[in-house]
């Protein structure tokens, strides 16, 4: 087989890439919500399965020490591949209990979301050993793009689908999920079966002595200790902590909102108006985050992080106005997608400040901790808000996400923009 362009692997590769991520860290809330458990489980479970994504940059430097990228990720799609498969047998066998499941499920997610952060690191770290800067400028608005497709298809494609096969075939979520699942393991399957016969091989070859390793792990250590020896570093931590507070709260406890029971306050929609619902929205996502990189661009981040960070944090209250007043479908679709918006908008320029934290000798290393920073951010509050939910109510816990953005909006004033 030929060697594929960067036209085709680069979709295929961060299609892959965001697919098992949306499974772990966006499907398995409604999976959990599909399968009766408790918020409070759910808030848990599936903001731990994030931790992996968190502690990557501990291990990032094995992967390029150890073998080539290109076989980590062909080596992490046949293993996401066979967890699938593991998820998929779920149904083969009907005497299993619920408690056999829950162990059986929470293994998968726990595995598939340590390789697929593993994988993460050496698909972007092939991205750059494999084009040039004139190519990884091209094709950056590409491998957004495919990444959130990828979500999209989670979010929104399998969720219809086990939708119909529970509502319209009569198979328990069980039984529908591990259709879905299989599906999963086919596109992995056959992503790893080209990616192995067609990826170019990258021009970068890996350390191959002692020496090589341990001037590399030097390096790492060098690395993290120039990151926090910047201007302000105390805010900037606390800002990258704290400034998606609000948003970690309702990423968790939406779906369930939607999905659960009128009288516990919830809508009680089901996964395919669920589908549909998070479909528009994630289009309103990639809008929000295409027009929040060009207002950055165009008036620069002094001028656009505060009022980019209110208008995402007062989209919050949007969800307090759906618990109370509960509209039709219409106007829970419109403000779901205005929140996506204001979500997509806020985080562009959140993102940008996130690239400006890295000194230029060490952009990939220091931007690796950035991110495990706001991922931290994002893990520590989700693993509460099943607990807080369930104590205040879809209403008042809505509200009191509003009101926990509130510090990390006031952070900004103590940033140093000037110097950014």
């Amino acid at each position: 087989m030929k060697a594929l362009k960067p036209a085709v692997f680069i979709p295929t590769l961060y299609f892959i890439e965001g697919l098992p991520y949306a499974l772990v860290v966006y499907v398995s809330v409604v999976f959990y919500k599909n399968l009766g458990e408790s918020l409070v489980f759910i808030g848990q479970a599936t903001s731990l399965f994030y931790l992996p994504w968190v502690l990557k940059f501990a291990w990032a430097p094995m992967v390029d020490l150890v073998g080539t990228k290109r076989g980590w990720i062909v080596g992490a799609q046949i293993a996401l591949a066979l967890l699938f498969v593991a998820l998929f047998s779920l149904s083969i066998f009907p005497a299993l209990s619920s408690a056999q499941v829950m162990t059986a499920t929470l293994c998968c997610f726990s595995l598939m979301a340590v390789i697929s952060a593993t994988q993460d690191v050496a698909i972007d770290g092939y991205y750059l050993e494999s084009l040039n800067k004139e190519q990884q400028s091209y094709f950056v608005g590409v491998r957004n793009a495919v990444y959130k497709m990828a979500i999209l298809f989670g979010q929104s494609v399998l969720v219809f689908f086990v939708g119909v096969l529970h509502e319209q075939h009569h198979l328990n979520y069980v039984q529908g999920w591990s259709m879905a699942f299989g599906v999963c393991g086919t596109i992995c399957a056959l992503a790893a079966l080209l990616h192995f016969l067609g990826l170019p091989k990258s021009q970068r070859l890996p350390s191959a002595n002692a020496s090589e390793n341990k001037a590399s792990l030097k390096t790492f250590l060098t690395v993290f200790l120039t990151f926090f020896d910047q201007a302000k570093i105390f805010w900037i931590v606390i800002y990258i902590l704290t400034f998606r507070l609000g948003d970690a709260l309702v990423l968790k406890m939406a779906y369930p909102f939607l999905q659960d029971d009128v009288g516990n306050g919830g809508l009680g929609y089901s996964n395919i108006v669920l589908s549909q619902v998070t479909g528009v929205g994630i289009g309103f996502l990639l809008l929000g985050g295409i027009l929040g990189g060009i207002v950055v661009s165009k008036y620069g981040l002094k001028r656009t992080l505060m009022p980019t960070a209110i208008f995402q944090n007062l989209s919050i209250l949007l969800y307090y106005f759906l618990a109370q007043f509960r509209p039709d479908f219409a106007v829970v679709a419109t403000f779901n997608a205005i929140e996506q918006f204001g979500y997509g908008l806020g985080t562009a320029a959140y993102t940008v400040f996130l690239l400006r934290t890295v000194k230029s000798q060490y952009k990939a290393g220091h931007y690796a901790i950035a991110t495990a920073l706001m991922a931290l951010g994002i893990m520590l509050p989700g693993y509460f808000s099943g607990a807080l939910c369930l104590t205040l109510g879809y209403k008042t816990f809505f509200l009191v996400s509003f009101l926990a953005a509130i510090p990390g909006m006031m952070t900004i004033l103590l940033l140093p923009l000037d110097d950014k």
